[in-house]
């Protein structure tokens, strides 16, 4: 039997397509999407539309960062405690915030809304409350305790300690008393 060129040339184009379009499989290895997911929960932000979803996000089991859509009540007091750092990487600061407010895609703040408790103890290091209304009394229990300038405390603000007073960042405002008690 004698192989022409032509012959020849369409084997090979037959086995290069069936070669490229053979593997159908779209689904990622199990490793590869195990280490996306990993990434995905590390960085992720808890954005929350209900009370007790929120309470959990800012407790010592929740996120670095948690966001809400709207005006939230909450008929318990909040506890922010744990230790939390930027981004949730260990390798940048210790820090934690609660986003009172929806952005566009420059960060500018498009809508801010009010979230409202009792009263809301801070033991998380470095905690900023940003863009939004807080409606109730905090009590700061560690460092480093902000009011962004786009935010504001409806209630009075209560240290602990004058080290916790003196390391508050308070450019928003405060409606109440700030004072050690």
């Amino acid at each position: 039997m004698k192989i022409t060129p032509k012959v020849l040339l369409a084997s090979i184009l037959a086995g290069a397509l069936l070669t490229a379009c053979g593997n159908t499989d779209t689904e990622p290895k199990k490793e590869e999407k195990k280490a996306e997911q990993s990434a995905d929960v590390v960085t992720t932000a808890s954005i929350v539309n209900e009370a007790d979803p929120l309470v959990k996000a800012l407790s010592a089991d929740g996120t670095w960062i948690v966001a809400t859509l709207q005006d939230l009540k909450v008929d318990s007091d909040i506890l922010v405690a744990g230790e939390f750092h930027d981004k949730n990487d260990a390798a940048n600061p210790i820090y934690r915030k609660l986003a009172l407010y929806t952005q566009d895609e420059d960060h500018n703040i498009i809508d801010s809304f009010t979230l409202t408790a009792p009263k809301m103890t801070v033991q998380s290091e470095n905690f900023k409350i940003q863009g939004g209304t807080f409606v109730g009394d905090v009590y700061v229990e560690a460092n480093g305790f902000t009011v962004d300038a786009t935010a504001k405390v409806d209630g009075n603000v209560y240290y602990k300690s004058d080290a916790f007073k003196s390391s508050a960042v308070i450019d928003g405002e405060v409606t109440g008393a700030q004072e050690v008690k």
